[in-house]
C-alpha cells in the first residue's frame, strides 16, 4: 500500500489568474474542470497525470500573510538564457523579486501575483529531466525525520538524506524531486501551499489514511465539512490531503 503525490494544491483568492500565472510560469495549460483551476501539460485535461505534478489552485477568501510559506517550487531551467529569459518572463506576467535571506545565490528568487514564494533555479544536471518543476521543497526542523514519515507515506524513493537535507522521488525517476530542507523556526501559520496525494486504483482510501496515522499523521479541521479527500498534518504539522478517486 503506497500513496503517490499529484498536485500542488495553492490556496489564491483570485484562483484564475494565479493559475493562468502559473500556467505562464510552466508551458502548461490552466483547465477550469470546477471551482479550482487546474494547471496541467498541454494537450488536454489528464488527472491524474501519469508523471507531472499538476497544480491546483483553490479559492480562499483571506490573502496570504507577510510570512514565508514553508513549501515552495522550485523551476528547472537548461541554460543560463533560459533562466534569464524564464525570470523576465515571469516578472512581466506578475512575479515580484523577493528577498527571503537567500543572499547571493545563483537561483531567483520571486513571488507569485499573490505573493507565494519560488525559485527559478540555475541550470544543474540533476534537475534534466523532471519537467519544468524542478522540486517541490519544504522548510522542516527534521530532514530525516520527514523522509522517514514521507518515504513510507508515498512510493518515492529516497535519494539523499541527512541531518540538513533529505530528497525524495518517484520511484518511476520521472517528475520533480521532493525536496526537505532543515530550516530554523517551526510553523505559525496555516500552509497556503501542500501536496495532495492520490490512492493507486484498488487501494483503499480509509485504510490509506489510517495506515498514515499510525505512521504519526493527524486529523486536521480546516473547516472543510463533508468532503470526499481527508485533511491531515504530517509530523510536523504540514498539511496534505488524501484525495479520492474519481
Amino acid at each position: 500500500m503506497a500513496l503517490r503525490p499529484v498536485q500542488v494544491n495553492i490556496k489564491a483568492v483570485d484562483a484564475l489568474a494565479v493559475g493562468l500565472f502559473w500556467a505562464e510560469a510552466l508551458g502548461w495549460t490552466a483547465y477550469r474542470p470546477g471551482v479550482t483551476t487546474y494547471v496541467g501539460p498541454a494537450g488536454g485535461l489528464v488527472w491524474p497525470d501519469p508523471v507531472a505534478l499538476g497544480i491546483d489552485v483553490v479559492p480562499f477568501p483571506e490573502p496570504k500573510s507577510a510570512t514565508k510559506n514553508r513549501v515552495h517550487l522550485d523551476l528547472a531551467t537548461t541554460s543560463a538564457a533560459h533562466q534569464a529569459e524564464l525570470v523576465a518572463r515571469l516578472e512581466a506576467a506578475g512575479a515580484r523579486p523577493v528577498d527571503v535571506g537567500q543572499g547571493d545565490v545563483p537561483w531567483t528568487v520571486l513571488a507569485d501575483p499573490e505573493g507565494n514564494e519560488f525559485c527559478v533555479l540555475e541550470p544543474r544536471e540533476v534537475y534534466r529531466d523532471t519537467g519544468p518543476i524542478a522540486a517541490v521543497v519544504v522548510d522542516c526542523v527534521d530532514p530525516r525525520a520527514m523522509a522517514r514519515f514521507w518515504g513510507a507515506a508515498t512510493d518515492w524513493t529516497p535519494h539523499e538524506v541527512t541531518g540538513d537535507q533529505a530528497v525524495l522521488r518517484s520511484a518511476e525517476g520521472g517528475g520533480p524531486y521532493l525536496e526537505f530542507l532543515r530550516t530554523p523556526g517551526v510553523k505559525t501559520v496555516p500552509d497556503r501551499v501542500h501536496l495532495d496525494l492520490l490512492p493507486y486504483p484498488g487501494d483503499d482510501k480509509a485504510a490509506e489514511v489510517d495506515r498514515l496515522r499510525a505512521l504519526g499523521a493527524t486529523d486536521l479541521d480546516l473547516g472543510q465539512g463533508d468532503v470526499p479527500w481527508t485533511c491531515l498534518s504530517d509530523p510536523e504539522s504540514h498539511e496534505f490531503c488524501v484525495l479520492a478517486r474519481p
